[in-house]
């Protein structure tokens, strides 16, 4: 077993999940927590060397680049409507980057 992919897979499932469960309940904490657990599932895709790591690596860019802004909205803006239709963006972001592990994963296991 890869303890990497494992870790790297953890977070970016860790993150499509907080997403969700921000978009269930509109806090502030949630969102913040989302965006924590994102940045740390890029920091981690940086090491990834697979057939699809860029691609994964800009998904999860795209998250953070919508999550960020959606939790500066809520905050200083107030804006809940402008943070759930970033946040929705990211969910989108994350659900591309789970079906691009779900390809590498079964490709992998042909080649074994």
């Amino acid at each position: 077993m890869d303890w990497g992919k494992v870790v790297y897979v953890f977070f970016t499932l860790m993150s499509l999940t907080s997403t969700a469960g921000f978009l269930f309940e509109h806090s502030s904490v949630a969102l913040f927590v989302a965006a924590s657990l994102n940045l740390v599932s890029t920091i981690l895709k940086l090491g990834v060397r697979n057939l699809l790591a860029a691609e994964l690596l800009a998904s999860s860019l795209v998250a953070d680049l919508h999550l960020i802004p959606a939790f500066v909205y809520l905050e200083l803006a107030g804006n809940v409507k402008w943070a759930i239709a970033l946040a929705i963006g990211a969910l989108l972001a994350n659900i591309f980057s789970m079906a691009l592990v779900l390809i590498e994963s079964s490709r992998t296991r042909e080649e074994y």
